[in-house]
Order: structure tokens, then C-alpha cells, then sequence
């Protein structure tokens, strides 16, 4: 499955943003936006407030999502980029649903490292109307990620904010043996280390000032834990692969997003040595930049029918 367009099909976001409309949804917008260079009403995207305020404000419009923050110095994401995993995930369980996207809170995801900002729940449970479980090893976006739910009169319902504990942990601790999910979703740490994730912030903040004498803030960027781990993408990816093991029957489709192109065959492998039952690599273009979902499940087809059943 592959995206030839900007974003999927269903994306809220294929149009230019009318910010006219954005500021009525969020009125403090306005301090931000101004004619470019080409004359178009936009924003500084390498101004960290004013992506903070946009976000608050696609939120607003496209989600009804009235009260959302995140604290200062966390990962504040790209939302079309971000729902855009969310659309290819329900196209994925409408493969098991006869071809018919399921919805309602009758389906239930996990998403691994929710973040301070809980962008994965609230598109889940805002389009789909999905119940969600958000699970984070960072105290702070487990405080933060609780606090935009109980904001919001409609993600009360519909979405749980559980603490991982122990950090060597990915699905134990959050999921019981009894447990019965639909699927996972991921966006793991992408570097190796604090030293790389600095470096690729800093080419991050360039880009977007065109000036190469800008210097890194992780506060544009995110948090260390948001950024990098032991072994970066790739072992973060094995370690999930790896636990998955003990959930086999728990979960219908685990996913992860993977940016790095060179990860996809080692990924691949692993995933054979268990013998999972199927494979998918769903990819995305976003622009110039592409990324991709994997997929994997130990159901068979009839078995993941009637998963979702």
C-alpha cells in the first residue's frame, strides 16, 4: 500500500490550512500568522510557539479538542503527518472487517510512548472513535497526556493513560494475559544517542531558518527520552518485535513506524525468525520525506476476522 498523494485520502489536512478559519477555532493564533514571502498567510515553523499554537488550533477545528498544552521542552508533533498513521492503521484492520473500516469503542489500540502530547489517542478516538490506551516511561507526559483527556468531555470516555514503570518493559506491565487490543501503534526514538539527536535537531532547525549557523534546542525538538534510546530506532524495534512474542494472542496487529529505510530488512528478519503470520509495510510520503508503517501478526486470517468480531 503505498501513498501517492501529499497525505491518505482521508486526511483533514490535503488542503492548504485556511487560517482564517484556524484563528476562529483559536484565537490566539493570530498573534503568529503573516504573509510569507510569497504572500500566503502562514507561520514560522521554526518558531516553536508559534507550532505549539497551530497545533492547538488544528486540534480545535478538525478534532474538538478545546484544551490541549503540552509543558515546555516536550515534543510538540507534526499533526497531518501523524494522522496519517492513524488512516493507514484503520485501512489496515478493514483488511481483517471485510473491507469495511471498523469503528467505535468496541476496537482498542495501545499506543507505546504517548508523549506529553497524546496526538495518537486523540486522532484514534476523535475519527474512529476508538478507545485507546496510552502508555509513556516519562512521568511528565503521563501527567500531561491525563490532563488533556480530562479536559476534553469527549476523550474522557475513550481514552486511559497508564505509567510504564520499568523501561526495559514494552507491552508488560501495561496489558494483562487477558487481555484483547486491535492493535498497537508506535513512533519510536529515532537516535542512537543524545550526541546524534542534538546533531539531527540542530540540521532540523537549519532547514527551517535556511541558516547554517543555527544552533540545536531540544526544547524545539523534544525530550531526551522522546528522542533517542540505547541502539536508537532499530533495537527499540527488535525489543518490541521480541516481547510481541509473549502477546501473541492478545493483539490482532502490532505496528511501528520506522524512518529509516535501512531498518526495514533486519526488521523483516526478525520478524520471520518468529514466524509471524503476516508481514505488511505500509509506506507514507509526506513531501520529499518518506516513512513507514510495519505491520506483523501471529493470527491467520480467520482467526483475525474473528478478532475483530
Amino acid at each position: 500500500m503505498k501513498n501517492t498523494k501529499r497525505f491518505h485520502k482521508r486526511s483533514f489536512h490535503n488542503d492548504l490550512y485556511d487560517f482564517k478559519k484556524l484563528i476562529k477555532s483559536e484565537n490566539s493564533l493570530k498573534d503568529f500568522v503573516k504573509p510569507n514571502k510569497y504572500g500566503n498567510l502562514s507561520v514560522d515553523f521554526s518558531n516553536p510557539d508559534a507550532v505549539l499554537t497551530l497545533n492547538k488550533a488544528l486540534l480545535s477545528h478538525f478534532y474538538d479538542v478545546k484544551n490541549w498544552s503540552i509543558p515546555k521542552g516536550y515534543l510538540c508533533p507534526p499533526i497531518p503527518s501523524r494522522s496519517d498513521y492513524v488512516h493507514y492503521l484503520a485501512d489496515l484492520l478493514a483488511l481483517s472487517n471485510n473491507g469495511s473500516i471498523p469503528k467505535g469503542k468496541q476496537i482498542k489500540g495501545l499506543d507505546v510512548g504517548v508523549g506529553a502530547n497524546c496526538i495518537y489517542p486523540i486522532v484514534c478516538s476523535s475519527v474512529y472513535g476508538w478507545s485507546m490506551i496510552g502508555s509513556d516511561i516519562d512521568e511528565t507526559s503521563i501527567k500531561s497526556a491525563k490532563n488533556i483527556v480530562e479536559s476534553n468531555d469527549n476523550l474522557k470516555n475513550n481514552i486511559e493513560i497508564i505509567h510504564q514503570k520499568n523501561k526495559s518493559n514494552i507491552f508488560k506491565g501495561i496489558l494483562n494475559s487477558d487481555d484483547k487490543i486491535h492493535f498497537t501503534l508506535c513512533n519510536p526514538p529515532f537516535h542512537k544517542s543524545l550526541k546524534e539527536a542534538l546533531a539531527g535537531n540542530t540540521k532540523k532547525v537549519r532547514n527551517l531558518n535556511k541558516n547554517d549557523k543555527a544552533k540545536s534546542s531540544l526544547n524545539f525538538g523534544g525530550k531526551n527520552n522522546e528522542l533517542w534510546c540505547d541502539g536508537g530506532e532499530l533495537k527499540f524495534i527488535l525489543n518490541t518485535i521480541e516481547e510481541s512474542k509473549d502477546f501473541s494472542k492478545n493483539c490482532l496487529w502490532f505496528t511501528t513506524l520506522v524512518s529509516k529505510k535501512e531498518n526495514i530488512n533486519p526488521i523483516k528478519k526478525a520478524l520471520k525468525d518468529i514466524k509471524v503470520k503476516a508481514i505488511k509495510v505500509i509506506e507514507m510520503s509526506h513531501g520529499q520525506k518518506v516513512t513507514r508503517i510495519v505491520a506483523w501478526s501471529f493470527l491467520d486470517k480467520s482467526e483475525q476476522k474473528e478478532s475483530i468480531n
